[in-house]
């Protein structure tokens, strides 16, 4: 029996790892960025429903109709609506004095974005006049001028929907508007643009996204559960259709504050991507087995995204209770700590390449990431080769099968080396730029953390997943485009 209970054990991570080793093949066809000014070049054509929804939102509505007033974009060739959804504040009044068009909806047991948002669609379907795509904003969005541009041009390319790219407008208010906007900035290069190159649907991030009006009738929008843009990109994908990607139509979008308001919407994310998932994963494996086809295979395994994040945080926990770490396994001693520098790097590398990191604070990073040699190097000193293998299983903190004598003091000491180096790097980094470089170099370390605890959000994520009260979020801050671009 414990034999079998091993055997499943191994199993269950190697599983784990195949497809964490496919996130991360995806994500290298990330890095390259083709270069396409044929929006530019693309005559305006399309006629454009600009809806915002909005939910006692008076103090950042004024700025998204100013952003969208603004847009390169002949102005005869799009409407602005604001669609104030259960509000009890000045949303409507001050939206209509800065010149948009005004829906107010009052209907207090249907809250919530998606209902909003097909509340709005019956009512521009049966206006007089018609438009060609719709797209989607919050109303803490503020709009890149290229935006619509951007949008008719991959339009008129054949996609009935396009995902522009989704930024932050408050990156440097605290740690954890930083660790949004690093997450966001990596899935845009990572996972968007990757899904792009390779020919795949790319996913819906619930703002700043157009959709053509003619599709919208035929499918029907129906999306009204905690992440409404999840649900309709299933059914675009079980429809024969992707999303398209815009990656040089930005909005920039207000990210929460602290932990406890990232904490509630990031459970609401995960809530629905439950709930998507329990509907829609099974429908889309048979239409991936049935006709072979990778991109519903590929959409599956994204809506199956809580479970995954939990089953990696269960596999690490095994690693941890057995030593039976695959990478550590796979990979020789010379390899090894470079390979660990390299996922140090990974995520600079690829702000790096998104302009949202100075070359100095990469080369910042690359002279921290050398700690691991540092480590490695000192232990090699403080231990024999012959217990190498043990060295592994410690640094990934593994308790199995370990020579305590002499392996609890040289790991003492090549932690305290490692704090050391640490303490130095820091009060160094402190002196030659106390404020900025010293700012991102801590954040981007406290990033690690709020990774971590995506695990317990997703779990309650998981078990609240038929639980459909909406969670609001307080914007605070009034920033203009202007400050942003």
């Amino acid at each position: 029996m414990k034999d079998f209970i091993f055997n499943c054990t191994i199993i269950f991570q190697k599983s784990v790892f195949v497809i964490t080793m496919y996130y991360l093949l995806l994500s290298l066809f990330g890095l390259y960025k083709k270069e396409d000014k044929g929006a530019e070049q693309c005559k305006p054509s399309k006629k454009f429903a600009l809806l915002v929804a909005a939910h006692n939102e008076e103090m950042v509505i004024a700025k998204i109709i100013e952003s969208l007033n603004e847009l390169d974009y002949p102005k005869n060739m799009y409407d602005i609506f604001v669609i104030a959804d259960n509000c009890d504040d000045n949303t409507a009044s001050i939206a209509r004095n800065y010149g948009a068009n005004v829906y107010e909806r009052n209907v207090s047991d249907k809250r919530g974005k998606g209902y909003a948002l097909e509340w709005m669609f019956d009512r521009i379907f049966r206006m007089d006049k018609k438009y060609d795509a719709i797209a989607i904003f919050d109303a803490d969005n503020l709009i890149s001028k290229n935006f619509l541009k951007e949008m008719n041009y991959k339009l008129e390319q054949g996609y009935k929907v396009v995902q522009g790219y989704i930024d932050s407008k408050n990156p440097d208010d605290s740690w954890i508007t930083q660790s949004y906007s690093i997450s966001f900035w990596s899935a845009n290069r990572l996972f968007q643009l990757a899904r792009t190159n390779l020919g795949l649907s790319n996913q819906i991030g619930g703002t700043g996204f157009c959709m053509d009006v003619d599709i919208l009738k035929k499918l029907g929008w129906g999306a009204t559960c905690l992440t409404e843009d999840l649900e309709f990109t299933c059914k675009l994908v079980l429809n024969g259709h992707k999303v398209g990607w815009a990656h040089n139509a930005i909005v920039y979008d207000e990210k929460p504050l602290t932990l406890k308001q990232s904490w509630n919407q990031r459970k609401r994310w995960m809530q629905g991507f439950a709930d998507v998932a329990s509907r829609f994963f099974v429908k889309l494996m048979k239409k991936a087995i049935k006709e072979r086809n990778f991109v519903a295979l590929d959409c599956a395994l994204y809506t199956m995204q809580p479970y995954l994040t939990v089953a990696l945080g269960i596999s690490v926990l095994l690693a941890f209770v057995q030593g039976a770490n695959p990478l550590s396994q796979l990979l020789s001693k010379d390899i090894y700590p470079l390979v660990s520098m390299s996922q140090f790097l990974f995520t600079p590398l690829v702000m790096l390449l998104e302009i949202k990191l100075s070359k100095k604070m990469f080369m910042v990073f690359c002279l921290y990431s050398l700690n691991t040699l540092v480590s490695f190097k000192i232990f090699s000193i403080l231990s024999s080769d012959n217990y190498y293998l043990n060295f592994l299983k410690a640094y990934d903190l593994t308790v199995y099968n370990l020579n305590t004598e002499l392996y609890e003091p040289t790991v003492l000491y090549t932690i305290l080396a490692t704090a050391i180096y640490i303490a130095i790097f820091i009060l160094i980094l402190s002196i030659i730029d106390r404020k900025r470089s010293l700012k991102t170099f801590v954040w981007y370390l406290l990033y690690a953390i709020y990774t971590i605890t995506w695990i317990p959000i997703t779990i309650q994520g998981i078990i609240d997943k038929d639980k459909k009260e909406w969670s609001h979020t307080k914007h605070i801050r009034q920033i203009s485009i202007q400050e942003v671009e």
